[in-house]
């Protein structure tokens, strides 16, 4: 059975077993004579599973339930400039929320059309966001009329078809007596998955009054136990091969380790054993930077070289959470055998070349610590070079790549949010070690330019929730002119991110990809110093906006105290070199441009 139906299967015991939980607590609920709408009953279930904020557009199939939205008082409508930037809004709120979800709302196809890049998004990445769609009556939908806002064919399924490719469940709440049941059922697969789903909601349903028993029973996130016989077997496997490398392993932590909720386990394990930690890009900030025995980023053959050597030379490798894409490894160029590897993920374990679906981490890795415990001592004897990245002397002011990064580094404090845009802003971060409770936040695998912005917003709301400190944006101009509407978002609600925005006249990953000299790789300059007055602001006010130019301007800014308070929000344009790159990119951009070939042959 494949890891996928193992999960399959699981999630529908998970459903059995809460509806029977919830039948057994129905007599002595003190509620279960109340009745409440069922857009009531779902705006309820969202907010006790810890939901602030609802990210999206109006539009006039979900007024009516926006009302409920509205009314409650325990969760904001965070009304967004477009769907697009709303669905990136919801995944950079769970991204840095973890354990909890996204949410974004729009109106019957159009609004949800829209949506849908950012939701194919989170579903790569693994992030849960719930899609929650508008849709016209159950009675319209049975008649079919030539409504607004449809294909004019009477395909009134046609987007919840295109919503099933990049959702791990759906659900159409077409009856009153399924409604809540079916609400349970998508908010439970899209915390346990960590992936997002899709929930229609017609106008009629909405107003449908159900009985608000079932909220007495708490929905269950915890991840299926794991079969008691087949775990043991894997941990002896794993514990064979600990003992065979005579403890030269290493821990590799990516993305699924956050997003799975399993960091804690994590840090267990590598300060109980003491097996030197790296992660990869997607994983970055999994690992406290500042852990002394954390060697930095292994991205194969992109890594800094010292790096590469310590990991790909080592006997065994326990990687934790992995989501093996291009830009997450190098090209594809990890140079670490199989047969020294063992992969922990979610829903399944691999132990070498053998597969054993349905042994999740989050039950194994307690038990895995325990028993890797006793190689503490042999472990701490292989050494783990400091992570670090100097600053380098330069011998004029240019503002380059290989100075910028170190130098903000130093700017950065415990728990900030750092965002960084896909290209130039997320492969200069990688090579910073960041401060201790600090969250890095980048779209690796999807890469969707311009997402950085509307993740910002819904970061930021997350860091409130949390109480963590600043937000920190890096986006380049290109990617920030399609998103930047939500800046006047931002304003309404006073926030109070800094945004460096790097201004070096284009595209620069695609430059580097292909077409140094294109033409199609420039974009227009903007005026980037008058944004923030432009959306909303006033600028010394509310808002405050920077050029620099130089080295010197640049640090003089980052030392100044009324600044680093970020008190309100703050913009600074980086007057960069066109053709400059991060080293890590022009590295991942030279093995790309071999896998993409755009040579024509004669």
């Amino acid at each position: 059975m494949t890891s996928q139906a193992v999960a399959s299967l699981q999630a529908e015991v998970t459903r059995l077993r809460h509806e029977l939980q919830t039948l057994k607590v129905e007599g002595q609920s003190s509620i279960a004579d109340e009745t409440m709408f069922v857009g009531q009953y779902l705006v309820e279930r969202l907010v006790q599973l810890g939901v602030t904020k609802m990210f999206g557009v109006p539009g006039d199939f979900n007024l009516g339930f926006l009302d409920f939205v509205e009314d409650h008082p325990k969760i904001d409508w965070v009304g967004d400039c477009n769907e697009l930037n709303a669905s990136y809004a919801a995944d950079g709120y769970a991204r840095v929320n973890e354990g909890k979800i996204g949410v974004v709302t729009t109106t019957f196809g159009v609004g949800e059309l829209s949506a849908m890049n950012g939701i194919a998004g989170a579903f790569s990445e693994h992030v849960p966001v719930l899609h929650l769609v508008g849709v016209p009556s159950t009675a319209q939908q049975k008649a079919k009329p030539m409504l607004h806002h449809t294909l004019g064919d009477g395909r009134y399924d046609a987007y919840y078809k295109a919503a099933q490719q990049f959702t791990i469940a759906q659900a159409v709440l077409n009856s009153k007596e399924t409604a809540a049941a079916e609400i349970d059922r998508i908010l439970t697969e899209c915390l346990v998955m960590a992936r997002p789903v899709y929930l229609m909601l017609p106008t009629d349903i909405a107003y449908q009054r159900i009985p608000a028993k079932r909220l007495k029973t708490l929905l269950s996130i915890e991840p299926p136990a794991n079969d008691p016989e087949v775990e043991k077997f894997v941990l002896d496997e794993i514990v064979k091969l600990v003992e065979e490398a005579q403890n030269d392993v290493i821990i590799l932590v990516d993305a699924c380790a956050i997003r799975h909720g399993v960091k804690k386990e994590v840090e267990q394990l590598y300060k109980r054993t003491g097996f030197p930690v790296y992660s990869a890009p997607m994983g970055k900030s999994a690992v406290s930077e500042s852990y002394e025995r954390y060697g930095g980023i292994y991205v194969g053959s992109v890594s800094n070289p010292a790096i590469k050597e310590k990991v790909e030379s080592a006997k065994l490798i326990l990687s934790i959470g992995a989501l093996k894409s291009d830009f997450n490894t190098g090209n594809f160029t990890y140079h670490i055998p199989t047969q020294r590897t063992i992969e922990l993920h979610s829903d399944h374990t691999r132990v070498q070349f053998a597969g054993f679906p349905g042994i999740g981490m989050k039950r194994l890795l307690p038990q895995l610590t325990a028993r890797l415990q006793p190689f503490k001592e042999g472990a701490v004897q292989f050494d783990v070079p400091k992570f670090q990245l100097p600053l380098p002397q330069e011998d004029n002011e240019t503002i380059s790549h290989s100075w910028l990064w170190p130098r903000v580094g130093q700017f950065f404090k415990s728990k900030d949010i750092i965002v960084a845009e896909t290209g130039t802003s997320s492969f200069g971060v990688l090579d910073i070690p960041l401060p201790p409770d600090s969250i890095f936040v980048s779209q690796i695998l999807w890469g969707s330019i311009g997402w950085t912005v509307g993740a910002t917003l819904g970061a930021a709301f997350a860091g409130l929730d949390r109480g963590l400190g600043r937000t920190i944006l890096f986006v380049g101009d290109g990617s920030i002119q399609l998103t930047v509407q939500e800046l006047s978002v931002m304003h309404h609600w006073g926030l109070k991110p800094i945004i460096f925005l790097l201004n070096n006249s284009g595209y620069t990953i695609e430059r580097y990809l292909h077409g140094m000299k294109r033409k199609y790789n420039d974009i227009s300059n903007w005026k980037w110093t008058k944004l923030l007055d432009t959306f909303g602001g006033e600028e010394g006010k509310t808002c405050k906006s920077y050029t620099v130019r130089s080295k010197k301007e640049l640090s003089a800014l980052l030392d100044d105290p009324a600044f680093a308070k970020a008190e309100v929000i703050q913009l600074v344009e980086l007057i960069m070199e066109k053709e400059d790159a991060p080293r890590a990119l022009k590295v991942q951009a030279e093995l790309s441009g071999k896998t993409n070939r755009y040579v024509a042959e004669f």
